[in-house]
């Protein structure tokens, strides 16, 4: 029998990335012959991220068309042009069974061309309020795997299956402890650890607050761990010293959410799964800068149920302060630990990867 081909698009941001990373971990543990090929967008984060867990990945000369008028939207039908006819080539050499698609404007031409071939595809949205490319091809998937309740307003209803969003295995069976964590990252054992994400890329609002509030935190007897992204890596990285550990990206997410006391992050659907599973008690801080204000609507998802604390960027001068001297009382924290546990779903990759056995 001749072996299984998958082939998996989406990217562009960690939160496409990592979700489609999970799903295809949890093929490969299932399927142990199954052949899985990733396309991606050059110069994103999953041309880098991917090899490095062990995956051959394709680049297609793709980018986003910009919201607001910008000389890189004229290139945009010339990119997307080159990126279907590679597409149309690669689908043709390699022969997939199923393509898989995880958003991000990088799958977009991939799926395309998969539909014209008849070929089955599955795609995966993340947020409550769904990207353009997922939109666009929903009509001709056969499933649509969502984290969230009410999508059917954007595809249609019959093809959704609600499963959550996939984590990577080493963050749902993490068996490592916080001693070992905080020595792995150069830290005192004895101290709070307050751990910073900004996404891949970085949050400019996070960053200005964090490098701020730094002799604060020490005053609190808190260490900090800080994301700052590989966007602004170069501006912030003199900052580091015995109490503050500064990186652009950190690929070791166990060990990082494992010695976290109290975590400060955007609030992607995909980092609200990671965090909702090794429940942190966290402040979310949205992205004003997403369609559809997504992210402020997931992070009150949680605040609603007491799962996490929520402080806008308008309101960090005057509550953050407040906000975070809050999360730092036990009984807090351990009420926000105790109302995680119902929005993890650490069986989500299972259930996708259930639905893929299904149409292969």
């Amino acid at each position: 029998m001749k072996p299984i081909k998958i082939i998996i698009s989406g990217g562009g941001t960690g939160g496409h990335l990592f979700p489609a990373l999970a799903i295809a971990e949890e093929i490969k543990f299932r399927f142990k012959d199954t052949k899985i090929l990733f396309v991606g967008a050059i110069g994103k984060i999953e041309m880098t991220k991917v090899p490095e867990a062990g995956y051959k990945i394709i680049g297609l000369w793709v980018e986003g068309f910009q919201r607001k008028f910008t000389l890189k939207n004229l290139l945009f039908p010339v990119k997307l042009f080159f990126s279907i006819i590679k597409s149309l080539f690669i689908i043709i050499n390699y022969k997939p069974n199923l393509v898989i698609g995880t958003g991000g404007f990088a799958s977009g031409p991939i799926l395309f061309i998969a539909n014209l071939f008849n070929i089955p595809y599955l795609i995966q949205e993340q947020n409550s309020y769904p990207g353009i490319t997922n939109k666009l091809v929903s009509l001709g998937a056969e499933k649509i795997a969502v984290a969230y309740e009410g999508l059917e307003r954007y595809f249609p209803k019959e093809k959704i299956v609600i499963t959550g969003n996939p984590i990577r295995k080493s963050i749902e069976n993490s068996t490592i402890d916080s001693v070992k964590s905080k020595k792995y990252f150069n830290l005192n054992v004895k101290k709070g650890t307050l751990v910073v994400l900004g996404g891949s890329l970085g949050s400019k609002r996070i960053n200005q607050l964090i490098a701020e509030k730094l002799s604060w935190f020490k005053s609190l007897n808190f260490q900090v761990i800080w994301q700052c992204g590989s966007l602004y890596y170069e501006q912030y990285k003199t900052l580091s010293c015995n109490d503050v550990n500064i990186s652009a990206f950190i690929n070791e997410m166990d060990r990082l959410y494992s010695c976290a006391d109290i975590i400060i992050s955007r609030a992607g659907a995909a980092t609200l799964s990671e965090i909702s599973c090794v429940a942190k008690p966290a402040i979310l801080i949205p992205s004003p800068n997403v369609a559809e204000n997504h992210q402020f609507h997931n992070a009150k998802a949680l605040e609603n149920k007491n799962a996490a604390v929520v402080v806008t960027e308008k309101e960090l001068k005057d509550d953050f302060d407040i906000a975070f001297k809050g999360l730092m009382d036990k009984k807090k924290q351990k009420e926000i630990i105790q109302n995680l546990s119902q929005f993890a779903k650490p069986n989500a990759a299972k259930e996708i990867v259930n639905h893929i056995e299904g149409l292969i």
